[in-house]
């Protein structure tokens, strides 16, 4: 049987010496010999905790971009100089829109780029072959990223003011978000990115995409730092109703909401700071 394992690059905690955090995501996914980076995080504290976990970015086989903001793009130079495998075909999986201009809205209405950054899209466009990903696709051994989620639920959004033009006029659906997920021997496990698609959303495309085999792990960002008790009770029941037997909430799941999920699934929800691997069912 292969070994399946993650292993948390960046994440806005850290727990181990010398290890980092930062407000981004980045997972190492290794399946079996394969190895997927997931995310890039913000900046090049990637290559930092990777070097100290023993993690070598430049034996990666493909790389998978969630969405487009800079939390998750802003590691690809770092990436990009540790990425010696151009010729073998390394490629990163990520929606066309991922690469757009996008902007969030300050309290005061003025807007600010949130966006690849220069630098990221240089990287992405010259040292990885690029996969754009507007449906399902197959990334490697078994993985797989969802491409677009479709939008269901009444009572989930893209989690904040968000646009695609400085004057913020122009919403932003996020329809680059999208996650990954892989089938072990006990259910799916399922790697999300910021969810701006909605977590609920997300894990019921995914249901229907494997199809509707047990969801056994949740890893990720789930972005319900700005739910309101509507949304949270709503996913509560639905995470309730789905049986999810491991739940990673990170990044962008916000205090109190990381907070609700722990009460309401306590023999089920874990922390999972920089440095941590989880072992998955192979």
């Amino acid at each position: 049987m292969k070994q399946v394992s993650v292993t948390v690059l960046v994440e806005n905690s850290a727990q181990g010496h010398g290890l980092l955090a930062e407000h981004g995501l980045a997972f190492w996914i290794e399946i079996g010999p394969r190895r997927i980076l997931f995310d890039a995080g913000q900046t090049d504290i990637v290559s930092h905790n990777a070097a100290l976990l023993d993690i070598d970015l430049s034996s990666m086989d493909a790389m998978v971009l969630s969405h487009g903001h800079y939390d998750h793009t802003g590691g690809l130079p770092a990436i990009a100089r540790s990425n010696t495998r151009r010729e073998q075909g390394v490629v990163a999986y990520a929606h066309p829109r991922a690469m757009e201009d996008k902007y969030a809205r300050n309290a005061d209405g003025t807007g600010r780029y949130i966006g690849m950054a220069a630098d990221s899209k240089t990287a992405l466009h010259t040292s990885f072959g690029l996969r754009k990903t507007e449906a399902p696709i197959e990334v490697d051994e078994g993985l797989m990223v969802t491409g677009p989620i479709p939008r269901v639920t009444d009572f989930e959004d893209t989690g904040g003011p968000f646009f695609t033009d400085a004057e913020c006029l122009q919403p932003d659906d996020l329809t680059d978000d999208q996650a990954a997920f892989l089938e072990t021997s006990a259910g799916t496990v399922v790697i999300l990115g910021c969810a701006h698609a909605g977590i609920v959303n997300t894990l019921r495309y995914i249901a229907q995409l494997t199809p509707n085999r047990p969801i056994h792990t949740v890893m990720g960002g789930t972005h319900l730092v700005t739910a309101n008790e509507r949304r949270m009770t709503k996913t509560v029941e639905a995470l309730r109703a789905i049986d999810i037997q491991r739940l990673f909430p990170l990044h962008c799941t916000g205090f109190q909401a990381a907070a609700r999920l722990w009460k309401e699934f306590p023999d089920r929800v874990r922390a999972c700071p920089v440095g941590t691997k989880v072992e998955l069912p192979a």
